[in-house]
């Protein structure tokens, strides 16, 4: 019974997190919630996700509507800046932490209502000074904290006028490049529980696939409705966090 809901939060979790993000926000807090130690749920979150994430943009590469200098630039730029983001996390205190999540993901959501926030249909990203930047700033925040990371990428690519479906494609390449760091050194450090983290990665790997069909059917404004749920309650599972950690 314990595996298959770590299957069904595995399924849930990445097709949510597939399509706008947030993903982490299913995950994670009902893997603790059954008793699972947090850094062996961290662990078993970064593996599952390293993988679905994978396995999604490669869905999307195979049909050809990402090219490999795009995934190249951004693969790059995430992974530098998850290590990165790995090593100041050691100088930071959680407090610090979930305040500078709090306030990136507020930030995006204001964007999103002030204009320029929307999927377009651009069907090439170029990463410049600027999207460049951004991505790599995701990408410390990713390695420092996590939660989000995935939500704020899209953010930039619909503010680059990227089609959804390609935006969709270049997050995920983030979220690999951005989880694989943590995935190995969770391994190296044998902190991973092997039978919950593959069960958990079974149930990702489809909700991941689930996840990009659906992402090929939705309508623009459903996105950007989804986005901002899905943003809004990340801001007050961490407001609640924040409080907690006073």
């Amino acid at each position: 019974m314990e595996y298959l809901l770590f299957l069904v939060i595995g399924i849930i979790g990445n097709i949510i997190g597939t399509l706008v993000g947030g993903g982490g926000l299913i995950t994670l807090p009902t893997m603790m919630l059954m008793g699972v130690p947090v850094h062996s749920a961290i662990g078993a979150n970064k593996v599952s996700n390293m993988v679905s994430a994978f396995s999604s943009f490669y869905s999307i590469y195979r049909r050809k509507e990402l090219v490999w200098a795009e995934m190249r630039a951004v693969l790059l730029v995430s992974l530098i800046g998850g290590t990165c983001g790995g090593l100041f996390a050691s100088f930071m205190s959680s407090q610090a932490l979930t305040l500078t999540a709090i306030l990136l993901l507020g930030f995006a959501l204001v964007m999103s209502f002030m204009g320029g926030a929307d999927f377009g249909n651009r069907e090439r990203f170029v990463m410049n000074r600027k999207n460049g930047t951004i991505l790599f700033g995701v990408g410390i925040y990713d390695g420092m904290f996590g939660p989000g990371s995935s939500t704020l990428a899209l953010y930039t690519y619909a503010h680059e006028k990227i089609a959804y479906i390609k935006a969709v494609g270049l997050s995920r390449i983030g979220v690999f490049a951005m989880c694989s760091g943590a995935a190995i050194t969770y391994i190296a450090t044998g902190k991973i529980e092997w039978s919950l983290t593959l069960i958990l990665m079974l149930g990702s790997v489809i909700g991941a696939q689930i996840g990009i069909v659906l992402a090929r059917k939705v309508k623009a404004k459903q996105v950007k409705l989804l986005l901002r749920i899905v943003t809004i309650v990340l801001i007050v599972q961490l407001v609640y966090d924040f409080i907690h950690q006073l």
